[in-house]
């Protein structure tokens, strides 16, 4: 049952999460049908498992806000803000629920109490509305005065055929078809055709099917409801007969009644051919299929076009998989990446063509494994909007501020690890633009802005990088406000003079805040800083672009992943460095001479002068006494810079290893990897580099 409960647990996440985007949509299209069944069949889908897997609470609480959205979806109840915010609030509340062991009992019993307080007052102000009742199996007569509303009972056959192992999710198929009885007049036909010789059975299979008649009030989607936790595991058919209660015809009951006797199966071919042949009953038979959530109008096909759209019961689009599996894959494919040079470097020295064959095939074979390892791993920005949406919209209304929070490139895909660390500085960037960009209307107004503001999210790639722009329209950043802020922490002196690059990456220091007024938001100069950093500790760049009055612009460059690189393996000494392939333009052999005395080390290469860094200098190493050096020409922002090497080696898959918290902070230097022969090399952060060997170079210029 563990094992069951974790999955539901699972499951139950995804359902509340997918519920709380649907509300967000809903709420800017309100009169969106599908979205209003979206949002009831994630409702039905946490009762059922709630009440199968003990979470009686989640059940009970789900059913209630469930009676609200079946009055939407009948038209009883129209959507307000006020249902909006209880229906959020609710969301919260579920969350909660199905996280009982770190939330207090009190506090849940006592939020559970209000909010089931307010569900009851809004159903409670509709008048005239009484919960569905079961139809009774009784026939009504002509002068009967209800005979019109007899009218609206339709007939409906349905085919429901589990799969063998439907019983190891924790499903009992016998519950969903006792609730079936609960919709109207019911006739089910059990068939037990495809169950084994007891000796060959397995008692944890499932080997009955069923097909159900079936006369109710109900449309095809409540009784698609019914199904709607186990449609994955199941094939599943719902044809509509008549529009009539064809129970009330006796050759029809007759006739049910033999068929069920006899256990043979029906099928819905025979079933239109009887029906047509009907005395009192309309010729002309509507039918609808019920497939893939999807209802199809049907009322001139032939049954065998009708086939084509029921889902193939062995069809699995997609499986389930923890993500304690996938880490373990992506180890056990970083493993094989390192065995594989060692396996390239042997075949290189013992010259063995067979050797040398099998070696190349190992290559690409586990370069082919190594992608679609990270392709699996790889998850979609779009994971994160929900919460980001729900954040801007619940912080604008606390903060009365209009906002409008747009999203684009949401497809984009990161590794899973990064996601998991980017969702905290992404948080602080947008509550920073919710608190400090964002202008009030009437101060927008006032500016000659439209009194709506708007944050906007972009994601693209970028080589082997992912970038991440978040931008508001709001007030902009004061430099002549960060500049006093920052002399008068004793940051910087009053006579330094700082362009608004330099001042803008004052903003990311720890305490610092333009903020005249804490708030529960921000100004306590916490949140910047803390962005800098967990960007930095998953090795990506962040960059901060601000106009006064026209907005502000934060910008995340990210890597793909954490694992595994591509990377250029170059030697200075005896030592090994990975500089990452993405970013390698040209490779140069050139003589020592032509750059042992060049003014401000500037090469001229191709037409085009270089900038470079003599690295034996930076890491003050003795000068080369070899004549041929290399110059490897890297991407520096829009730039191209140089790094002068004793030699290339060539191209390596750089298994990326953390160094430890010793070297954490350690500027030039990301991580390492081990290569083939069992020494280790260092994987440089060109970016980074760049950055310190020209600080050092700046401040060896004012020092002379």
């Amino acid at each position: 049952m563990d094992d069951f409960k974790k999955r539901f647990l699972d499951e139950a996440f995804e359902h509340v999460n997918a519920l709380e985007q649907a509300l967000l949509e809903l709420e800017n299209n309100p009169n969106n049908k599908e979205l209003i069944i979206k949002v009831f069949r994630a409702m039905h889908s946490l009762k059922g498992g709630g009440a199968m897997f003990g979470f009686d609470k989640v059940s009970e609480f789900t059913h209630n806000l469930e009676s609200i959205y079946d009055m939407v979806r009948n038209d009883q109840i129209k959507m307000s803000v006020d249902l909006f915010n209880i229906t959020l609030q609710s969301v919260d509340h579920l969350k909660n629920l199905l996280n009982e062991e770190t939330i207090p009992f009190s506090q849940v019993e006592e939020e559970h109490k209000m909010l089931l307080s307010k569900i009851n007052e809004i159903t409670g102000k509709i008048s005239g509305i009484n919960p569905p009742v079961a139809i009774k199996e009784t026939v009504k007569k002509k002068d009967d005065p209800d005979h019109v509303n007899e009218q609206k009972i339709q007939t409906y056959y349905i085919i429901f055929q589990p799969k063998e192992n439907i019983f190891k999710n924790g499903t009992n198929p016998l519950y969903l078809l006792d609730e079936m009885t609960m919709l109207g007049t019911c006739c089910i036909i059990p068939h037990l055709n495809k169950v084994p010789d007891f000796d060959q059975m397995t008692p944890t299979l499932c080997y009955t099917y069923w097909e159900i008649f079936i006369a109710t009030k109900e449309d095809v989607n409540t009784i698609a409801n019914v199904f709607i936790f186990v449609e994955d595991d199941s094939h599943i058919e719902i044809h509509k007969l008549s529009e009539h209660n064809l129970f009330d015809h006796p050759d029809f009951t007759e006739k049910i009644a033999a068929l069920k006797k006899d256990k043979f199966d029906i099928g819905i071919n025979n079933l239109q051919k009887f029906i047509k042949n009907l005395k009192k009953i309309t010729p002309r038979v509507q039918t609808e299929v019920l497939s893939d959530k999807k209802v199809i109008e049907n009322n001139e096909r032939k049954p065998e076009e009708i086939k084509h759209n029921i889902i193939k019961e062995n069809s699995i689009s997609s499986i389930r998989v923890s993500s304690e599996k996938l880490d373990l894959m992506m180890n056990l494919v970083s493993e094989l990446v390192t065995t594989q040079a060692r396996l390239s470097l042997y075949a290189e020295v013992n010259e063995t063509q067979e050797l040398n064959t099998i070696a190349e095939n190992v290559q690409k074979l586990s370069r082919q494994l190594r992608d679609t390892a990270f392709s699996i791993v790889l998850i979609p920005i779009e994971n994160l909007m929900t919460r980001f949406q729900r954040l801007v919209r619940d912080l604008s209304g606390e903060l009365k501020k209009d906002v409008v929070f747009v999203a684009e490139g949401t497809e984009t895909e990161l590794d899973k690890t990064i996601i998991e660390n980017l969702t905290d500085p992404l948080m602080h960037i947008l509550r920073n633009s919710l608190d400090h960009g964002i202008e009030l209307p009437e101060e927008r107004v006032l500016k000659g802005k439209n009194k709506q503001g708007q944050i906007n999210l972009k994601a693209f790639y970028s080589g082997a990088n992912v970038i991440i722009q978040i931008s508001d329209d709001g007030a902009g950043m004061d430099y002549e406000k960060i500049r006093q802020k920052a002399i008068s922490k004793k940051i910087i002196t009053p006579d330094a003079v700082l362009n608004q690059k330099e001042l803008l990456e004052l903003v990311f220091l720890p305490g610092f805040t333009t903020a005249t007024n804490i708030t529960d938001v921000s100004g306590r100069g916490v949140g910047m800083d803390i962005v800098k950093k967990k960007i930095s500790d998953i090795r990506g760049e962040v960059e901060l672009e601000s106009k006064v009055n026209v907005g502000t612009t934060i910008t995340i460059k990210l890597p793909l992943t954490l694992s595994i690189i591509d990377g250029l393996l170059v030697k200075i000494v005896d030592v090994n460095y990975i500089i990452p392939l993405s970013l390698v333009q040209k490779v140069y052999a050139i003589e020592h001479k032509e750059i042992s005395n060049l003014f401000n080390n500037i090469i001229e290469l191709d037409g085009v002068q270089i900038p470079f860094f003599y690295l034996r200098t930076e890491f003050e190493l003795p000068v080369n006494e070899e004549l041929i050096e290399e110059i490897v020409i890297v991407k520096y922002e829009d730039k191209q810079v140089g790094f002068v090497v004793d030699s290339v080696i060539g191209e390596y898959q750089a298994v990326l290893k953390p160094l430890g918290k010793h070297y954490k902070k350690q500027p030039i230097v990301s991580s390492a990897t081990i290569l083939g022969d069992g020494t280790v090399a260092l994987v440089m952060d060109s970016n980074k580099a760049i950055r310190s060997f020209s600080h050092q170079s700046k401040i060896k210029e004012e020092t002379l």
